[in-house]
């Protein structure tokens, strides 16, 4: 099979995965599952949750000083002051909301990775600055996930 038509599956596959909000597949690869929620949040930096979010504890890590000015998988240029998220496989687009240690930070993903094993997610630099995550560099965060509108 040509590799766009894989790129194109890939992406149809992840979209139907995203539409059906089926939090047990996620379950599946490791991570624990909350069920999804159902109302909005207070905090004006967080996307209102909504009935097809879920949640996943999984762990995370950051990334960004050596790739500042490079362009993300999802088309922008990364910046020290870029708020985002990278994740494998999930559309560019979706918003992510982090907790760790009671801070959270709301971000959307923008790039692909990350590529070590075990890891869920790749925080830039400062969304990981945002919950106070730089020192510790890599552990199990909450992540909320809610799909592109």
């Amino acid at each position: 099979m040509p590799k766009h038509r894989k790129k194109g599956l890939l992406f149809m596959v992840c979209a139907l995965a995203l539409a059906s909000s089926v939090p047990i597949a996620h379950a599946a690869s490791g991570g624990t599952v909350a069920p999804p929620n159902g109302g909005g949040g207070s905090d004006a930096t967080k996307p209102a949750a909504s009935a097809n979010s879920w949640t996943v504890y999984k762990k995370a890590t950051w990334y960004g000083p050596s790739l500042w000015g490079n362009q993300t998988a999802c088309g922008m240029k990364l910046r020290p002051s870029t708020i985002g998220t990278a994740h494998k496989k999930l559309p560019c687009g979706t918003h992510v909301t982090f907790t760790y240690e009671g801070r959270s930070v709301a971000t959307t993903v923008i790039d692909r990775g990350p590529y070590t094993k075990g890891f869920a997610w790749d925080l830039t630099k400062k969304a990981a600055k945002r919950i106070g995550f730089l020192s510790v560099g890599a552990d199990k965060v909450k992540a909320t996930v809610t799909p592109a509108s």
